[in-house]
């Protein structure tokens, strides 16, 4: 029998994780990997949609992944993750990317945003449900709205796409 769980805020499960960039990451131009920023950005939804879902979410899609300004060798990166809309068993997660040198004491620079969609999943691997969404602040319902729009295209993009496969 599974238990219903009431509906969660986005701080709830609001994340920041941060780690230093290294030579290892870096492309012939010497500044980070975009996979690399990828693959943090993606690590940090993840822990949102864990937390949000109370248990296993797996990467459904990668709706946008703008880069603003590279991430170079040596940065300190700041991802900050938020949830910002859920379904039945998906979830739509913002990730902001910052950096700051290592070595200084430099505001952080804004230098890319993504948007994730994640499945919560049971020990089977299939879809579960996932708690509501509960908008605390007029941000939070401004990023609802904007996930909603988002889904929207990529539901009428699917739906268009599968007509001419049809056809």
């Amino acid at each position: 029998m599974s238990e219903i769980v009431a509906a969660r805020t986005p701080s709830y499960s609001r994340i920041e994780l941060a780690s230093v960039t290294s030579r290892a990451q870096a492309n012939l131009l010497g500044n980070i990997h975009g996979g690399e920023v990828i693959k943090l950005a993606d690590s940090t939804a993840g822990v949102v949609a864990q937390r949000h879902s109370g248990g296993p979410a797996v990467t459904a899609a990668l709706d946008e992944m703008a880069f603003l300004e590279p991430v170079r060798v040596g940065d300190i990166v700041r991802t900050f993750g938020q949830i910002n809309w859920v379904g039945s068993s998906s979830m739509e997660i913002g990730v902001r990317i910052e950096t700051q040198p290592w070595d200084a004491t430099t505001e952080l620079r804004h230098v890319g945003s993504a948007y994730f969609v994640f499945v919560a999943i049971d020990g089977a691997g299939l879809a579960r449900p996932v708690p509501a969404l509960e908008a605390e602040t007029e941000e939070d319902r401004r990023r609802m709205r904007e996930a909603e729009i988002r889904r929207a295209h990529r539901l009428a993009k699917r739906r268009e796409i599968e007509a001419v496969r049809r056809s």
